[in-house]
C-alpha cells in the first residue's frame, strides 16, 4: 500500500534561490521538449517522438548546458519528460473519445511549480529519524534542506517530489506500508451525501455542511476587486495575487481537514460503508443553451444562473475529495467501501419498496404514497444506499 506524506520546506534564503532555479530549469526543459515534439509533426512526413528519444538526448543536453541542465538530478530531468508524455497520452485519449482534446501547452514559469524525484537514493535522499521532528531532504544541486515534520512516515520511502505554493515550499514523500487494520467490527453503514446536509447516514445521523467557500466569499470578492485594480507587473499586483492565492489556500485546507475528519470518524466506527457512486462532473456540467428558433440569434431561458448556484455549492461540499479520502482511509485500516448506483435512492420507500417522484415532496420530507411511511429524506436514501451494497456484496465472487 502505498501512502503520501506532505511537509513543510524551511530552506535558507539562498536555497530558495537555488529551489527557484532548479524549476526554471525543468520548465525550461519542459517547454523544448514540447517545441520539438511540435516541429516534428509539423513536417511534411508528420514524425512522432516520443519519450524515450528525447531521454536519451538528456546526456548531450546535460554536456552542452552544464551551467541550467547539468547540475540537477538525471532521474528528476527523466520525470518531467514522462510529465510531457502522460499529457500527450491523455491529449491523444480524449482525441480518440471524442472529448475535447486540449493540446499540451507550454508552461510559464509561475504555472510549473512540481520537481518529481522517481527514486530515494537517486538525486534525493530521505534522512529522518523516528522520534525527530526536524527531517532534512538532499535535493541534488541545493543540498541539505531542513523539512518540518510533523508525523512519522511510516514505511519504506519511493518517490519525492519538491512543490512549490505561493512563497512555502513542500516536499511530498510516498511509501509503501503494510495495511494497520482497525479493531474488527461487524457494523456497517450507508452514507447519502448532499448540499443542505454535507453526510447523512443509515443511523439517523447528520454531518452539516461547513460550506467553507461560501464564508469565506466576501473576503474573496474583496481580493479579487484589490486584484483587478492593480497595474500588470506591479509590485502591488504581486501582493494582491499573493492574498487572493491565501485565501483559496485556507478555504482548501479548511476542506481538507472536514474530510479527513468525516472519512476517519466513519472508518473508525464502520467495517462496510457503502455510498452513492455519484458523477460529480456531470452534475456540475453547464447547461446546454437553447436557440430561439423565433428569433435568430437570441436564446431563451435555460436555467444557468440558477444552476452556476448550485454548481458552485457541490464544489464547495468538495464531494470527490472526501470519498477519495475515505477509500484511502478505509485501505489503509482494512474497511470496505463500496459504491452502489444513485438512481431512485431517495424515492424508494425502505418499508415497502415503492418508488415514485412523489414520496419526496419536498427536500428534506419523504413520505410514501402506498404505506404512509415517513422520514428524512436523506436518511431514506442512505438506508436505501446501504441495502445495495450491501446485496452487490453479497453477489459478487468469493
Amino acid at each position: 500500500m502505498i501512502r503520501a506524506y506532505k511537509f513543510l520546506l524551511r530552506p535558507t534564503m539562498s536555497q530558495r534561490a537555488v529551489l527557484a532555479a532548479m524549476l526554471r530549469d525543468h520548465c525550461s526543459l519542459y517547454n523544448a521538449a514540447l517545441q520539438e515534439r511540435r516541429d516534428a509533426y509539423q513536417r511534411p512526413s508528420k514524425t512522432t517522438i516520443r519519450y524515450g528519444q528525447q531521454s536519451a538526448q538528456l546526456k548531450e543536453i546535460r554536456a552542452f548546458d552544464p551551467e541550467c541542465q547539468g547540475r540537477w538530478s538525471f532521474s528528476s530531468q527523466q520525470a518531467t519528460l514522462r510529465r510531457l508524455d502522460r499529457a500527450f497520452a491523455a491529449f491523444f485519449r480524449r482525441v480518440k473519445t471524442g472529448e475535447t482534446p486540449g493540446y499540451p501547452r507550454y508552461r510559464g514559469v509561475g504555472r510549473f511549480d512540481t520537481v518529481e524525484f522517481p527514486k530515494d537514493g537517486d538525486g534525493c535522499r530521505w534522512d529522518s529519524t523516528p522520534h525527530d521532528r526536524v527531517a532534512r531532504v538532499r535535493l541534488q544541486g541545493v543540498g541539505h534542506v531542513r523539512v518540518h515534520r510533523h508525523r512519522p512516515v511510516n514505511g519504506t520511502v519511493r518517490t519525492i517530489s519538491v512543490k512549490r505554493e505561493g512563497h512555502r515550499w513542500y516536499v511530498m514523500v510516498t511509501a509503501e506500508r503494510e495495511p494497520e487494520p482497525l479493531t474488527p467490527t461487524s457494523s456497517a453503514i450507508g452514507v447519502d451525501m448532499g448540499i443542505a446536509n454535507f453526510l447523512a447516514d443509515s443511523d439517523g445521523g447528520f454531518v452539516p455542511n461547513p460550506r467553507h467557500g461560501r464564508k469565506a466569499a466576501a473576503k474573496l470578492v474583496t481580493a479579487q476587486q484589490a486584484l483587478s485594480c492593480c497595474e500588470s507587473r506591479s509590485t502591488r499586483r504581486r501582493k494582491a495575487v499573493e492574498n487572493v492565492a491565501k485565501l483559496h489556500r485556507k478555504v482548501r485546507r479548511q476542506r481538507l481537514d472536514h474530510a479527513h475528519k468525516t472519512a476517519l470518524d466513519l472508518v473508525r466506527h464502520h467495517a462496510f460503508i457503502a455510498h452513492e457512486d455519484l458523477k460529480i462532473r456531470n452534475m456540475s456540467r453547464a447547461p446546454a443553451p437553447k436557440p430561439d428558433p423565433n428569433v435568430p440569434g437570441a436564446f431563451l431561458p435555460n436555467g444557468a444562473s440558477g444552476k452556476a448556484g448550485l454548481n458552485r455549492s457541490i464544489a464547495d461540499a468538495g464531494w470527490g475529495v472526501f470519498l477519495a479520502i475515505l477509500n484511502a482511509k478505509a485501505e489503509s485500516a482494512g474497511r470496505e467501501v463500496m459504491a452502489v448506483d444513485p438512481r431512485n435512492t431517495s424515492r424508494r420507500c425502505p418499508e415497502c419498496g415503492h418508488t415514485a417522484q412523489q414520496n419526496r415532496p419536498t427536500q428534506e420530507k419523504f413520505h410514501c404514497q402506498s404505506c404512509g411511511h415517513s422520514a428524512h429524506a436523506d436518511t431514506v436514501a442512505a438506508t436505501n444506499v446501504l441495502r445495495a451494497g450491501l446485496a452487490r456484496r453479497e453477489a459478487q465472487p468469493a
